[in-house]
C-alpha cells in the first residue's frame, strides 16, 4: 500500500506551502539582491558591500534553507510534473548557479577583493541568475511536462 502525500489530500496544504516557498524565496533573493545592487553601485551607497554582506548573509541563508525544504515538499506532490518540465529544469539549473555564484564570486567581490568594474559584473551576473530562477518558477505552471508531448 502506498502512502498518500498530505499535500495531495488537502485543498489548502499545497497553496499554503507554495506561499511559504514564495515568501522565503522573496526574502532570500531580496537580501542577496541588496548586496548585488550595492556591488553594481545602486542603492545603499553609504554602506560598504562588505558590511551589507555581513548584515544579510545569515538571513539569505535562512531563507534559502526554507526555500529548499518547502521546494522539496512541493516537488513531492507530483515529481513527474516537475522533473519533466523545462521551466522547472531551468529554475533548478539557475538556482544552483545563483547559489554557487552568491557564495563564491559575490562573497569575494563584497569583501573588497574585486575592482569596482568586476564588482559590477559580479553583481549583474548574480541578479541575472536570480531573475532566471524567478521566471523559471513563474513558467512552471504555464509549461506542461514533457510527458504531455509523448502522448499520441
Amino acid at each position: 500500500m502506498l502512502i498518500g502525500n498530505p499535500l495531495n489530500s488537502s485543498e489548502l496544504a499545497f497553496p499554503v506551502l507554495e506561499c511559504i516557498h514564495i515568501l522565503a524565496f522573496a526574502f532570500s533573493v531580496g537580501t542577496a539582491a541588496i548586496v548585488d545592487l550595492r556591488l553594481i553601485g545602486i542603492g545603499m551607497t553609504d554602506q560598504s558591500p562588505s558590511d551589507l554582506w555581513k548584515d544579510t548573509s545569515l538571513w539569505t541563508l535562512l531563507g534559502l534553507i526554507v526555500v529548499v525544504f518547502s521546494g522539496l515538499l512541493l516537488f513531492s506532490s507530483d515529481p513527474d510534473n516537475y522533473y519533466l518540465n523545462y521551466a522547472f529544469l531551468l529554475k533548478m539549473a539557475c538556482l544552483l548557479l545563483a547559489v554557487v555564484h552568491n557564495y563564491t564570486a559575490v562573497r569575494k567581490a563584497a569583501s573588497g577583493a574585486a575592482t569596482p568594474a568586476n564588482g559590477r559584473l559580479v553583481g549583474s551576473v548574480a541578479l541575472f541568475f536570480w531573475a532566471c530562477v524567478v521566471f523559471g518558477g513563474i513558467f512552471i505552471g504555464f509549461l506542461n511536462s514533457t510527458l504531455d508531448s509523448r502522448r499520441v
